[in-house]
C-alpha cells in the first residue's frame, strides 16, 4: 500500500483478518505521486520508528490514515469504480464509529467535502 500521506505524525489503521497476523514494512519513498500508478516511485532506504497497538473493538472495512490535516481511507480493488465504492463505505463507517454521524449525515459530508 503506497500512499504519500503516510509519513511522520500519521496514524495508520489496518484491518486484521487473521490471529497472529504479521506487519511488514516495505520500501521507502523519497517522493511519489498519489499512489504508484506506474508501479514506480523514487525509492530510498529509511530509518523508521513506529509503535503498534491492537484495537480489537474497532472493526475496519479498509485501511485508514489520520494526519493533523485530514482523515483518509484507502480503497483497494481491481477497478477504480470498486476502489471508490470501498473507500466511500469505509469513510461512512469511520464517520459513524468515531464521530457518531448517521449514514445520512456522513453522506452529506462526503457529498460536500470529500477529495
Amino acid at each position: 500500500m503506497d500512499f504519500n500521506q503516510i509519513g511522520q505524525g500519521a496514524t495508520l489503521y489496518l484491518p486484521v483478518y487473521q490471529p497472529g497476523a504479521l506487519l511488514f514494512l516495505g520500501d521507502g519513498h523519497a517522493l511519489q505521486g498519489d499512489g504508484e500508478t506506474t508501479q514506480w516511485a523514487l525509492e530510498t532506504s529509511l530509518d523508521v520508528e513506529f509503535s503498534v497497538e491492537v484495537l480489537p473493538a474497532r472493526p475496519l472495512s479498509g485501511p485508514r490514515v489520520e494526519t493533523p490535516e485530514a482523515i483518509t481511507v484507502i480503497g483497494q480493488s481491481s477497478s477504480l469504480d470498486e476502489a471508490v465504492r470501498a473507500a466511500t463505505g469505509s469513510m461512512v463507517q469511520w464517520l459513524e464509529q468515531d464521530y457518531g454521524l448517521s449514514v445520512s449525515e456522513a453522506s452529506l459530508i462526503l457529498g460536500t467535502a470529500a477529495e
